[in-house]
């Protein structure tokens, strides 16, 4: 595991989401306040991006069905979504946001 420098915390937009593509992994980005989420791009259930849904009280709402992941966990909150998307450690230093990356990750 290690970590990579993905974006400046100044240059992610306050309550919305961001796609970065980090290797292999699409991850959707979240910036609350000083706080960064980061889960798995695509929604367990219809392959849609999370990046483009709306958040609402710590979960992301799936633009494509309504389906709900919580942005901590990654866990499908509401159905259609049955299964959870990945969701990945941040960090902020000097005001660099970085990801935890795992090789086993997919």
């Amino acid at each position: 595991m290690s970590w990579v420098e993905i974006a400046s915390l100044a240059d992610l937009p306050e309550g919305r989401g961001v796609k970065v593509d980090v290797g292999e992994h699409a991850v959707a980005l979240f910036r609350i306040e000083s706080d960064v989420y980061a889960v798995a791009d695509t929604c367990s259930h219809a392959e849609a991006s999370l990046a483009e849904g709306e958040i609402f009280d710590g979960e992301v709402e799936c633009p494509r069905h309504g389906a709900s992941f919580d942005l901590k966990t990654g866990e499908a909150i509401t159905l259609p979504a049955t299964l959870p998307v990945m969701s990945y450690e941040t960090r902020t230093e000097d005001g660099t946001v970085s990801l935890l990356i795992s090789e086993d990750r997919s």
